[in-house]
């Protein structure tokens, strides 16, 4: 029993010595993603990053090879730095977030806009990181720009019961149907859950983001088609919603959802809504 009982320590140790070294190279080709934005072009940047299949949300869901293949160069510095980054527990997915600030006349320009962003990054079979998902929201200019990453909140989790981030999402759009969207995030949102809403600065906290979310008093209804992908303790789906506003206005738009396995059971660790405005 005592060899079991090492061994399997053994394995686990193993595991998460594979998934810091995975977390801090994804985190080196975040950062050399931007460098490469300042010094050659965001989009040679971009096409040099983004998986064939990536997608952005401008807001609406595009192709990203294809958007940035077709979009004429600029002047403009898009200028962004990883804040938070996690990854699963087998290196295959894992995601990035953090500030970024536009500067439309380059380098030597003030910046004009400010946001957060969330990439989620996938594994080639070669070993590196591309990316299959960009979204950010654009909020009033921060207390301060950083460049500092913070470790990850959760504990890495191999998923030995291999369970299934898919069945939790259902349960999720289940209960805002029935009970609406502060309940469903009360039920299935981690407490230190990462929120991002157009117009606003991070929600970082559980607490915070009910609050958020009370105070806005919107009827929200999910598509029930998604797209979603997973690996061991970690997935990520994207779908569409509508929201009712107090006013009586309907905004339409995009959201991103990631889902990690926390003492056993999946939880909502980051979201995001971006509206799509109306033509």
């Amino acid at each position: 029993m005592k060899f079991v009982l090492l061994g399997l320590l053994l394995s686990l140790s193993a595991i998460s010595v594979s998934a810091q070294t995975d977390l801090q190279k994804m985190i080196d080709t975040e950062r050399a993603f931007a460098a490469l934005a300042a010094e050659k072009g965001t989009k040679t940047a971009f096409l040099a990053n983004i998986a064939d299949d990536g997608v952005l949300f401008l807001p609406e869901k595009v192709n990203g090879k294809a958007h940035w293949t077709a979009r004429a160069e600029s002047k403009g510095l898009l200028s962004w730095a990883p804040n938070y980054a996690d990854i699963s527990s087998n290196g295959a997915l894992g995601y990035t977030t953090g500030n970024w600030e536009f500067r439309p006349g380059g380098k030597g320009d003030n910046p004009s806009a400010f946001g957060d962003f969330i990439t989620l990054w996938q594994r080639t079979p070669g070993g590196t990181y591309k990316f299959v998902v960009d979204i950010g929201v654009g909020h009033d200019k921060p207390a301060a720009y950083s460049e500092e990453t913070s470790p990850p909140s959760y504990p890495q989790d191999p998923n030995a019961k291999n369970s299934s981030a898919a069945d939790s999402a259902s349960r999720f759009f289940e209960s805002v149907a029935s009970g609406g969207l502060r309940n469903a995030y009360k039920l299935y949102a981690a407490d230190k859950v990462r929120a991002y809403r157009e117009g606003a600065a991070p929600i970082l906290g559980k607490e915070k983001f009910l609050d958020y979310i009370g105070k806005r008093k919107t009827t929200t209804a999910l598509t029930k088609r998604s797209v979603f992908f997973g690996a061991a303790d970690l997935a990520y789906i994207t779908n569409t919603y509508t929201q009712t506003l107090p006013d009586g206005k309907i905004e339409k738009g995009n959201f991103v959802q990631i889902w990690k396995l926390i003492d056993g059971r999946w939880q909502i660790v980051l979201d995001v809504f971006k509206p799509v405005p109306e033509k």
